[in-house]
């Protein structure tokens, strides 16, 4: 099994053209697992970690109620807005300048056959980063993602995560609200879950986050968590 790690940071990046570059490593990794089987080889499978920042971007997943985007074609082009509907799980979010994007594209048969156990690492994942900057999060049952004070009338959502697999490659991933602009959140009703808010790490410290310490926190856990032997930048 190949626990090395391919990160790339593709800093900010179109969204189209970042779900069209995710689409090809996974096709990439498909390809060989496909070959592997068909001839009986071995060929290692590759596995990448982006990280990105997309411009005003609006998306809803395959489940998803296009209800839940409140803006109609003109409004979302005077906001400077795009709008995608993709292939991964969930409902609808934002993406935006100040928001971490983390999109993992594993070969989960180098790690381990459990999406859900998928899920619930990468949420872990944030909750142990963020927590060394003070802030306690934690899961909602039933809502995938990373919330603070979760079961009572203050409940909201720092981190929203959404993903696809095939054949047990994974893409899409999770998307941090470090210092983004929350009033773009105004125009949806995130995830399809009305009556919750959303917050970010600059809203609850008061205070800008340096985005490159996060990232590197992220990695740190990410590491941990999922027995990464080490990150390779490419």
């Amino acid at each position: 099994m190949n626990k090395t790690v391919l990160l790339k940071d593709l800093s900010l990046k179109d969204y189209k053209e970042t779900w069209n570059y995710q689409s090809q490593l996974l096709q990439k990794i498909v390809d060989t697992k496909i070959s592997n089987r068909r001839n009986n080889l071995s060929d290692v499978t590759q596995n990448h970690f982006l990280f990105v920042e997309h411009p005003h971007v609006y998306t809803l997943g395959k489940s998803g109620d296009l209800s839940n985007l409140l803006l109609n074609e003109k409004q979302l082009e005077e906001k400077g807005a795009t709008f995608y509907k993709i292939n991964r799980g969930g409902d609808i979010t934002y993406h935006g300048p100040g928001q971490i994007v983390g999109y993992p594209i594993l070969d989960l048969e180098n790690f381990f056959t459990d999406i859900h156990k998928y899920l619930r690492l990468l949420e872990e994942t944030i909750i142990l980063t963020i927590a060394e900057y003070g802030i306690k999060s934690s899961r909602s049952d039933g809502e995938t993602g990373v919330w603070l004070d979760v079961g009572t009338p203050f409940a909201r959502k720092i981190c929203a995560m959404g993903i696809r697999s095939s054949r047990w490659v994974t893409m899409h991933g999770f998307a941090l609200n470090a210092n983004v602009n929350l009033g773009y959140f105004d125009n949806i009703i995130p995830c399809g879950i009305r009556g919750k808010a959303v917050t970010s790490m600059e809203a609850e410290l008061g205070k800008k986050v340096d985005v490159e310490e996060v990232k590197s926190k992220i990695l740190k856990h990410f590491k941990k968590l999922f027995e990464v032997n080490k990150f390779i930048s490419s």
